[in-house]
């Protein structure tokens, strides 16, 4: 298959926080679902993605986040962390989730259920306790995510990640348990008075 680039990017979304004082705070969100069969797309696609978001200004904070099918230790999750070249590049973004000040659902090591949820069956389980042990247990690599939050600029700091498994009577909504991140502002962000 030559399929490049079967991959759903939303690039250009520029927020600005309203009610704060001036000079306000902006940041840019990149929303991606990279392939899910080919590797060679998933580094085409980030590649591409990533070169949208080095164009930026480099004091624009960028989150850019989805479902990026491949764990962080592929050849897309090293690229895009900085620890591979693709093409004469190295991607420089940071993933929220070892990075947080507070995890929740830890326990769930992957992402990815299949509409099961938690209860992935016995060999399943143990394919994944065998890959987890397998890895090198830093904080880079405690996770067999494949849906990732990363971000990009000093005045991001994420306080808060969890992997979120909300279902209703065990009917989950996707076959992926969503990443949500909460990030600080930056200290010099400060609310705008009110009129009265």
């Amino acid at each position: 298959m030559g399929s490049y680039c079967t991959m759903h990017c939303y690039m250009g979304n520029t927020f600005q926080l309203k009610r704060v004082e001036q000079p306000g705070f902006s940041f840019q969100i990149v929303n991606t679902n990279l392939d899910e069969d080919s590797p060679r797309a998933r580094r085409r696609s980030a590649l591409l993605t990533w070169q949208h978001i080095a164009s930026l200004p480099p004091n624009l904070p960028v989150i850019y986040c989805g479902g990026f099918n491949t764990q962080k230790e592929s050849m897309t999750g090293r690229f895009l962390l900085g620890r591979s070249r693709e093409h004469g590049v190295v991607g420089d973004m940071r993933d929220a989730w070892p990075n947080a000040r507070v995890r929740k659902n830890v326990s769930l090591i992957h992402t990815y259920h299949g509409f099961k949820g938690e209860k992935q069956g016995a060999v399943e389980f143990l394919k994944l306790v065998f890959r987890a042990l397998c890895l090198c247990w830093d904080r880079q690599t405690q996770d067999l995510h494949i849906d990732w939050i990363l971000f990009r600029g000093r005045p991001l700091v994420p306080a808060l990640c969890e992997v979120i498994n909300d279902n209703i009577d065990g009917v989950y909504p996707s076959s992926h348990f969503p990443i949500f991140a909460e990030f600080l502002l930056p200290r010099t962000v400060r609310l705008a008075e009110m009129p009265s």
